[in-house]
């Protein structure tokens, strides 16, 4: 494979309008929740979180019409949700910061799941790594409850007829596991299991007893694609170690009831966004597990030359074929199915949980329209939720499900913005 030096083009403005735009609305539930939530973070009561069916409003309204707490959008499908961290160490390679150990990482399992009322709601990612992220993008730490998700934490696995497939998840540069969580759980919902993961010493994370560890923005410890893809094919590793019968977590925290038996390990897909959608090209490329692709506006930098011959899908926004010319060679380099998806009108972080948030910023504000597009662009923010929802599910629908979807076949007149190019 040829490459050439990554150099995060872009990356530090995407993930200072990410935290803006999440920042943004949570001013105004600032004043109207309790201090005591906001100083904490606190999430709805156990017992409290959303269903299949439920409103996609990306707000929890109290009684006197005020929000109270920021939700990422719902999924749509039939399934609730169920979420579980792991603790993993890849004993292959150092820690590049503590000499002499192995190199630790944190993700998580989402799944589908049954008896969730019993389970506590999971939070958008842990306190004080979203109060880190949120100083990272410069404003007060304190400023926002942690928005709720769909997931409930360790509830039991759904168990379907027979194991449901897989997909990994691979963030942004300085970013975090969480970033699309609208997508992982949407996936989840309609039956999929999908693994994300933090990209230690490039992502807003924290270790058992540990603490929040933010971004090596000096480069001081460099992290490339290939080292996300590494992260990525680890953590297929651990998923294998789990369908095995065995516990990966380090601190042997209890896995959920029914996971190892739900996992179809012939059926793996992996998505990722940004510096995560090059190192999605990169792991389908180098893991024979790996079946098919899903690049979120990815740079493809280093430049990809080698062929791939399995199912790939681009979706772009800023890194286009027309003015990316990596995306536009990685394209040529792409022998088997593939489609190239221009959002029109949308903003690199279109493909992140913000923009499902950018209709409370707006609402409580009073953003006028120039406002919101400065953060998601000028394409309709719910109809970007539902590209977030839809595209996604219909690729690996057809290559891990055999299941055709029109989506993929040409534009449709449901999402107006959706450009195929040849």
């Amino acid at each position: 494979m040829t490459t050439t030096p990554f150099t995060s083009r872009h990356e530090p403005g995407r993930r200072a309008l990410l935290g803006a735009a999440l920042a943004a609305g949570a001013v105004v539930p600032l004043g109207l929740a309790s201090r005591a939530s906001a100083a904490t973070g606190s999430a709805p009561a156990t017992g409290s979180g959303t269903s299949a069916g439920a409103p996609t409003s990306p707000t929890a309204k109290a009684a006197t019409g005020a929000p109270s707490q920021l939700l990422i959008s719902p999924p749509t499908g039939p399934h609730r949700v169920g979420t579980v961290d792991l603790h993993l160490v890849d004993a292959s390679r150092p820690d590049p910061l503590n000499p002499g150990r192995p190199y630790p990482l944190m993700a998580s399992i989402w799944y589908p799941a049954r008896d969730t009322d019993r389970f506590p709601v999971a939070r958008w990612m842990p306190a004080g790594v979203f109060q880190a992220w949120l100083a990272g993008a410069g404003f007060p730490p304190t400023a926002l409850p942690v928005p709720a998700t769909a997931g409930h934490v360790g509830a039991p696995v759904h168990r379907g007829g027979r194991p449901r497939p897989v997909i990994v998840f691979s963030h942004g540069a300085h970013d975090h596991r969480s970033d699309t969580t609208t997508v992982v759980q949407q996936l989840v919902s309609h039956g999929y299991i999908v693994a994300t993961v933090d990209h230690t010493y490039d992502a807003y994370t924290q270790f058992p007893g540990g603490p929040v560890l933010s971004p090596d923005f000096t480069d001081r410890v460099p992290m490339s694609p290939s080292d996300f893809a590494a992260d990525a094919r680890f953590l297929l590793n651990a998923i294998e170690e789990i369908a095995a019968g065995r516990n990966p977590d380090v601190d042997r925290h209890p896995l959920p009831d029914g996971l190892s038996g739900a996992l179809d390990l012939d059926r793996i897909g992996m998505f990722g966004w940004s510096k995560g959608g090059t190192a999605t090209a990169l792991a389908t490329l180098a893991d024979d597990r790996i079946r098919a692709g899903l690049s979120f506006d990815g740079p493809m930098q280093p430049t990809i030359t080698t062929d791939l011959a399995k199912p790939f899908m681009m979706m772009s926004a800023v890194f286009t074929r027309s003015a990316d010319p990596d995306a536009q060679e990685f394209w040529t380099h792409l022998k088997g199915w593939r489609r190239y998806l221009q959002l029109n009108g949308a903003q690199h972080i279109s493909f992140s949980d913000s923009e499902g948030l950018i209709g409370p910023a707006a609402q409580l504000l009073g953003l006028d329209q120039a406002g919101v597009q400065s953060f998601i662009g000028t394409m309709d923010a719910g109809e970007g939720v539902r590209i977030q929802q839809a595209y996604p599910l219909a690729f690996f629908d057809l290559h891990l499900r055999h299941r055709p979807s029109p989506l993929l076949d040409g534009p449709s007149p449901s999402f107006p913005d959706v450009q195929f190019i040849a």
